[in-house]
């Protein structure tokens, strides 16, 4: 079952999604074979730290994330890429490296590559390595309020 902190948000704000489940996978090029789904419809999500402090960034499976450019972007200080000890207490509910990217619901901001704003809809982990979610991407950023910028570069189809 999806985290249950993300399924009541979603059911609150009466956003319609789909639940897909599907063989055990880790990373986004693995999920996105196993769910039989164009990279470019998959959303990973990428612990950044930010001057400091834990960010967000989103993008699709099929890019990787571009620190200079994100730098660049939003004018931070310092920014490099997180390990998985230092957020992995910040998402108990969730398997590690599975955490939705609803920042909100954590207190911390979110970063959207703006690739992802040309399509319909967006899926994600949620929570762990076996489920992901999909919704409209209309309402994931009515509910997230993301900042919308360029900072990745696509790796592969």
């Amino acid at each position: 079952m999806p985290v249950q902190r993300l399924k009541d948000f979603l059911d609150k704000h009466r956003v319609k999604y789909v639940v897909i489940t599907h063989s055990r996978a880790y990373t986004s090029q693995e999920i996105a074979m196993s769910a039989l789904m164009p990279g470019k419809e998959l959303a990973k999500t990428v612990m950044i730290k930010f001057d400091g402090r834990m960010v967000m960034a989103i993008l699709p499976s099929s890019y990787k994330v571009d620190l200079d450019l994100l730098r660049e972007a939003t004018g931070a200080g310092k920014i490099e890429l997180a390990s998985e000890n230092e957020f992995q207490d910040m998402f108990p509910e969730c398997e590690i490296g599975a955490m939705p990217p609803f920042g909100n619901l954590y207190e911390m901001d979110v970063f959207v590559e703006e690739s992802l704003t040309g399509n319909k809809t967006i899926a994600f982990n949620a929570g762990s390595h076996t489920e992901l979610i999909k919704l409209a991407y209309k309402d994931f950023t009515k509910l997230v309020e993301p900042t919308v910028i360029k900072f990745s570069h696509k790796t592969f189809a």
